[in-house]
């Protein structure tokens, strides 16, 4: 008796040259032929497009599905309160340090820099930083070389950046998950288990801004425009589409097309540049320039970007096409430079121009001018540094916490078991429909078999994920037809880790979100196929399977055993307790590879354990949101309606926490 190698098809067969790359690479092949085909769709919409009034249809359309993306906006919009820290002199203008409150309690530190000339009522900019360590500093220049011009801007940190540090460490007095990308990343993760985004509130920010830039006796409320460089160009892009009140908006080293973005080498980047369903909802980087029209607008692009320029080529172009819907083609405008991402002082001169332009009426030359502050350490705005210690300012995760009250799933035992079937067909929808299981094309996943020596029909065990032989031949030797499947995608690949907490998983998820799948959901599928492999065997008793999931794969287990009553038994281990954990700590290891986007408004863990009632199932060190053990009688705490129910059917043992 020995293990030995088998293939698992899965759906269909990829062509050889694919089977050939690594499982990632294929998976990555799947989910880009996914997307390549709602953006082939939305090119035919488009197209379609003939008159203004059809522009404008798209628009309202578009603009509603982006919201409903992203959970839709605070509706908190009165008046802005506003701290004041000082101010510093600068080379003809003075900088204001303030903090003002996005949402109640919700710090956003920022300076403002005034022109030192000039009367009246100034335009104004708002500048969002790229994803800088050091937020709002790193845009001295910008505000620096506008306020010289007489226009007044404002640079305010991002959550997660600056003195915003969603995850700061007392001790270290740093970030405990890492740069401003794996912060951002994590904030967005309890986020997203409710129906949100992190873009909710990063777009929230800047309109706030603009909020207390219209209080300003010294602002034109009328001339307001926004601009930003890479995380910075994806904020201003944004909120520039969704916010009427900005006039004119310049966008740097962001936008592109999905079509070049998800086939280049660095793929989809940070987590509010990813919204789950954007692709699969016929979206592209295109309907943020188009939403703004006809504004003044200029995309700023870099020869080698990240961001890969031939996208950008390919987002103006259609722009430009709509803009001249509106009349307005000379209102967008292609500004190019050479290097790499994020190298703008070539072409700053042509950046400023363009906001001079609309923004003051002027055609006059302008010059950028690299300026420098005489301490860096000047422009910060609290006392200690920090929103968290000076002001006690919430956090993303704290906000979610109270979104997320009164909007969970209920923990009510059942009664009869008409009313767990009732529950299993309601989740085996939902489960598809969150997950994408059960609707993509088939693909061969690897996998092993070992068979005990001798005749008869035998018990049936799969594993999830990478298992030694010895294991194999351990089950056989009991008398169990045993196969290991590595459910996609294995092994990792090289993509770039935003934080250790984040994990290697972060970005391949983020980039099954966007097409309406999840990496979840797809190992569902692998599972399905190799348990209807094992039970295709003469020597597998149909009615004895057992799939055990160790880690991310248990939840994987689960979700297949809720979707296929064939699955007679489950084995957990080392699997994270409940999506509810994700929500109450604030900190988080590895979760992409389980993250279903929304499931908490539909179900947790309780409710998939009803759902396969009557069948056994077995926990085994179970697992909090940061992957450390909790006790069994915590994990029955959380479950007690499940255990519940099952003393009231008659079957109280038939969970068990070891």
């Amino acid at each position: 008796m020995k293990a030995l190698p088998v293939w698992i098809a899965c759906w269909l067969a990829c062509p050889l040259a694919a089977l050939q790359d690594d499982a990632r690479a294929r998976l990555i092949h799947y989910l880009n032929g996914i997307a390549q085909t709602k953006l082939d769709a939305r090119k035919t919409a488009i197209a379609g497009l003939r008159t203004r009034a059809d522009a404008e249809g798209r628009k309202t359309e578009v603009r509603a599905k982006i919201l409903q993306l992203i959970g839709g906006l605070p509706e908190d919009h009165g008046p802005v309160n506003v701290k004041q820290f000082g101010t510093l002199a600068g080379d003809g203008f003075r900088v204001e340090k303030i903090a003002y409150e996005s949402l109640p309690g919700f710090w956003v530190t920022a300076n403002v820099y005034v022109p030192a000339s000039g009367g009246g009522a100034f335009p104004a900019v708002l500048l969002t930083p790229g994803h800088e360590a050091t937020g709002k500093v790193s845009q001295y220049t910008w505000g620096g070389n506008l306020a010289r011009m007489g226009i007044l801007a404002m640079a305010y940190d991002p959550l997660g950046q600056g003195e915003r540090l969603q995850y700061f460490d007392l001790v270290q007095l740093a970030s405990q998950i890492g740069g401003a990308t794996g912060e951002h990343g994590e904030a967005n993760l309890p986020m997203l288990l409710i129906g949100d985004q992190l873009a909710r509130y990063m777009v929230n920010d800047a309109m706030r801004g603009v909020d207390y830039l219209t209080m300003r006796k010294d602002v034109d409320a009328a001339r307001i425009g926004a601009f930003g460089c890479s995380g910075g160009g994806t904020a201003t892009a944004y909120f520039a589409a969704l916010d009427d009140r900005v006039k004119v908006a310049a966008t740097a080293c962001y936008i592109t097309s999905f079509q070049e973005l998800l086939n280049a080498p660095t793929g989809n980047q940070d987590a509010e540049q990813s919204i789950p369903h954007f692709i699969e909802q016929g979206l592209d980087f295109g309907d943020w320039v188009e939403l703004a029209a006809p504004k003044p607008y200029a995309i700023v692009s870099t020869t080698d970007d990240m961001f890969p320029f031939e996208g950008a080529r390919q987002t103006y172009e259609g722009a430009r096409r709509i803009y001249g819907l509106y009349g307005a083609a000379d209102r967008i405008q292609w500004i190019t430079g050479p290097a790499g991402h994020g190298n703008l002082a070539p072409i700053g001169s042509s950046i400023l121009g363009f906001l001079a332009k609309y923004l003051k009426g002027t055609a006059a030359e302008v010059t950028y001018t690299p300026l420098r502050p005489e301490r860096s350490a000047d422009l910060t705005c609290t006392p200690t540094g920090q929103v968290a210690t000076s002001l006690a300012s919430e956090t993303v995760a704290s906000l979610n916490r109270k979104r997320a009250q009164g909007n969970l799933p209920g923990d009510r035992p059942m009664a009869t078991r008409v009313d767990i079937d009732g529950l299993r067909t309601r989740l085996r929808q939902e489960i598809r429909t969150l997950t994408g299981a059960g609707t993509g094309p088939e693909i061969e996943a690897p996998g092993f078999h070992a068979t005990p020596e001798g005749d008869g029909v035998r018990p049936g065990v799969l594993l999830l994920g990478s298992w030694p032989a010895s294991d194999f031949e351990r089950l056989a030797a009991e008398g169990n037809v045993v196969m290991a499947v590595d459910p996609r995608p294995s092994p990792p690949g090289t993509e770039s880790v935003k934080s250790p907490y984040l994990g290697i998983f972060n970005l391949l998820s983020l980039r099954a979100f966007l097409v309406g799948k999840t990496l979840l959901g797809i190992r569902v599928d692998d599972t399905l196929r190799a348990a209807d492999w094992l039970r295709a065997r003469k020597d597998v008793d149909r009615s004895r399977i057992t799939v055990y999931g160790n880690g991310p794969y248990g939840m994987v287990a689960l979700h297949a055993a809720v979707l296929d009553d064939r699955i007679g038994r489950v084995v957990l281990q080392n699997t994270l307790a409940d999506y509810r954990m994700v929500i109450e700590q604030p900190m988080h290891r590895n979760i992409s590879e389980v993250l279903i986007p929304g499931v908490l408004r539909h179900y947790d863990t309780g409710d998939l354990l009803l759902a396969v009632y009557p069948r056994e199932v077995t926990v085994i060190h179970p697992r909090d949101a940061q992957g450390t053990e909790i006790t069994p009688d915590e994990f029955r705490k959380r479950i007690a309606f499940v255990m519940e129910t099952d003393r009231v059917l008659g079957l109280p043992n038939r969970i068990r926490v070891l």
